[in-house]
């Protein structure tokens, strides 16, 4: 039994620290909304690397999305942004989730207000 349970989770995926975001901020300009997100992932090369995030509405929607296109293992917390983001103006929180290219979508954040 014991056997069968070790080679199971050796078969198992090991996940590894999600990406984090550490902030969030939105500022309403005359494009739309300018989004500016602060994350950490310890990233480990192209093989494992936060990849992405994207601003999520009250119903799940994506309404924006933000590549990363290459690993940042020395610059740690990094902040990006993204411009002109489209959102109703019905639309009074917004939730950011990030991505990494080997686990996937992590949890959204909880809610930033927009003003």
């Amino acid at each position: 039994m014991r056997l069968c349970t070790a080679l199971c989770l050796l078969a198992s995926p090991i996940l590894a620290d999600p990406p984090v975001i550490e902030s969030a901020s939105a500022r309403k300009t005359s494009g739309g909304w300018n989004i500016d997100v602060t994350l950490s992932h310890p990233d480990t090369g192209w093989d494992h690397y936060a990849d992405g995030w994207r601003v999520l509405g009250p119903d799940g929607k994506e309404l924006g999305l933000r590549s990363l296109l290459h690993p940042h293992e020395t610059e740690q917390p990094f902040t990006r942004s993204l411009n002109d983001v489209r959102i109703s103006d019905a639309v009074r929180t917004v939730w950011i989730q990030a991505r990494c290219n080997r686990d996937g979508w992590a949890e959204p954040t909880p809610a930033i207000g927009l003003r």
